[in-house]
């Protein structure tokens, strides 16, 4: 095996999704603090610290208290290098939480144990699932109360239509949550008084009650035989295979808060987990281990160094050895670049690298040269990953420059921010313009944007619509221009776009409308 096979196989790229308040940035903390990438708890910026991370790096930032931007966490465990690249929730969820799926090879669920599967998990999984994204669910906080586990897996294969294999099981929950039993290597996990992790080997079902006895209740002990039993003989038959495709989600339960299945999540995750996938390209599959270096830009992050407007563009590597200082092509220019100053992020710090392998990701310092969708190639004879989605925005407003004299300044802002996948622009036939966003988060954003790079004021009058569809045949969209208050507008690159009201506008528009095909994003439609 030569280096950049051993390289590639090594490396375990992925994100956490969940909801809000799920856990996710515990979880984090935890896997560093395993991989030694830290050395206390707390260091992992949490929203309600006072202190500011220097990842935060707008003022407008400041002032919310918010980290707008995902950063990437790279560390070490058991010779792996991981990358975990984090997806901002809640009121800082933007395309850029969306576009970060498209750079990993599996993702990480959070579920909380006591709310289930909820709505922003859903929207994030519905990303993974048509990428065909493997997924692997850690059910949090069984040190509380919550839905009984046999639930939990169905509300998994119902809400989100996937299978679900039980990995591990809790021994107990809330008050009596003793530990968890590993299906897969028999053996029971615990911590003792002190806090030290236990692992117990058990034979068979029989020993397991055994084993336990000193440890839980009776009634704990027959309910998890009792689940046991009822898993081995009704539940799904665990198949690596579909769970690389996505169509099977090994499950983990843990508490991350006491560190409780951690350690043994992330041992397991990483035996399964794929490494770094081959891509599809204009120029076929391009395997990861091919000797020629490429890779694509999924997000922008603009002024990160207040001290000077920097942009710095984040590059998945996809194939090939990265090396500071060399020539690439941008394949959309055909334009040569060195790249002189790449980075290699962890949460608050940024250092230069000397070399990177597929499935890293690495930071460039870009005056102006990247657009999000962006390959670029170790050749001069250049190929593309294809373009990044556009999802769909589920917040619109008529925005125009407040001084009619700036029009020029607030066209060039409004493009290079749409370029950057801060906001999404669409035109009006009369030429006015409309910006759709997935996060509210967005709008403020913008407009502080364009104030302070642009010396833009805007007028920003919000819209009442909160869906939008891509129409897959631009011919019928001639014939739709105007019916009720549905918009036909085009997108940036001219595809007909149609923003409704909401979702009963969207069914009435259907049934009146039976032929018109419509797409849930401009991914749909390639």
């Amino acid at each position: 095996m030569g280096h950049l096979q051993q390289e590639t196989a090594r490396r375990r790229t992925f994100a956490i999704i969940s909801h809000p308040d799920a856990g996710k940035t515990t979880l984090t903390e935890k896997l560093l603090l395993l991989g030694g990438a830290i050395r206390t708890a707390g260091a992992v910026k949490s929203r309600k610290s006072e202190k500011f991370a220097t990842s935060d790096w707008m003022e407008l930032e400041k002032q919310r208290g918010i980290s707008v931007t995902s950063s990437v966490m790279q560390f070490t465990y058991n010779d792996f290098k991981i990358n975990i690249l984090d997806t901002p929730g809640h009121q800082d969820f933007s395309e850029d939480t969306y576009r970060t799926l498209m750079a990993v090879d599996s993702v990480v669920m959070i579920i909380d144990v006591a709310k289930g599967v909820e709505p922003q998990t859903i929207k994030l999984f519905k990303v993974c699932r048509d990428r065909g994204i493997p997924i692997f669910t850690f059910i949090n906080k069984l040190d509380r109360q919550g839905k009984e586990p046999l639930e939990l897996f169905e509300e998994i294969e119902e809400v989100l239509g996937i299978e679900s294999f039980p990995i591990n099981y809790p021994i107990g929950m809330g008050q009596s949550f003793r530990g968890v039993y590993d299906r897969f290597q028999k053996k029971i996990e615990w911590y003792n008084e002190n806090k030290e992790r236990q692992t117990l080997e058990v034979e068979s079902m029989d020993h397991l009650s055994e084993a336990l006895k000193d440890v839980a209740d009776e009634s704990t002990i027959a309910q998890l035989e009792e689940d046991l039993l009822l898993i081995d003989e009704a539940g799904n038959e665990f198949d690596i295979e579909a769970v690389k495709a996505g169509k099977q989600t090994p499950v983990f339960f843990g508490s991350a808060v006491s560190s409780f299945g951690v350690p043994s999540f992330l041992e397991h995750y990483l035996q399964m987990a794929p490494t770094p996938q081959p891509r599809e390209s204009s120029a076929g599959t391009i395997e990861p281990d091919q000797s020629s270096f490429s890779g694509f830009v999924f997000k922008i992050q603009a002024n990160m160094n207040p001290a000077h407007r920097d942009r710095i563009a984040f590059l998945r590597i996809c194939s090939g050895k990265f090396e500071r200082g060399m020539t690439v092509w941008l394949d959309r220019t055909g334009k040569q670049l060195k790249l002189a100053q790449p980075q290699q992020f962890f949460a608050d710090s940024r250092e230069i690298i000397d070399e990177a392998f597929p499935g890293d990701i690495v930071g460039l310092y870009d005056p102006g040269f990247y657009q999000i969708g962006d390959t670029v190639c170790g050749v001069k004879d250049t190929f593309n990953y294809g373009e990044l989605p556009q999802f769909p925005p589920e917040h619109f407003a008529k925005v125009r420059a407040k001084n009619a004299m700036k029009q020029k300044h607030f066209l060039k802002g409004v493009n290079q921010l749409a370029q950057e996948g801060a906001i999404q622009i669409y035109r009006t036939q009369y030429e006015e313009t409309i910006l759709g966003v997935v996060g509210q988060l967005q709008f403020d954003v913008f407009v502080y944007r364009m104030k302070a790079e642009y010396g833009v004021d805007l007028d920003m009058q919000m819209m009442p619509h909160q869906l939008a569809k891509w129409i897959v045949d631009k011919e019928e969209a001639k014939n739709l221009q105007r019916s009720s208050n549905n918009l036909v507008v085009a997108d940036r690159d001219e595809r007909p776009v149609i923003i409704f009201e909401n979702e009963f506008a969207l069914r009435w528009f259907q049934q009146k409308h039976p032929d018109v095909k419509l797409a849930d994003s401009s991914y749909s439609l390639s």
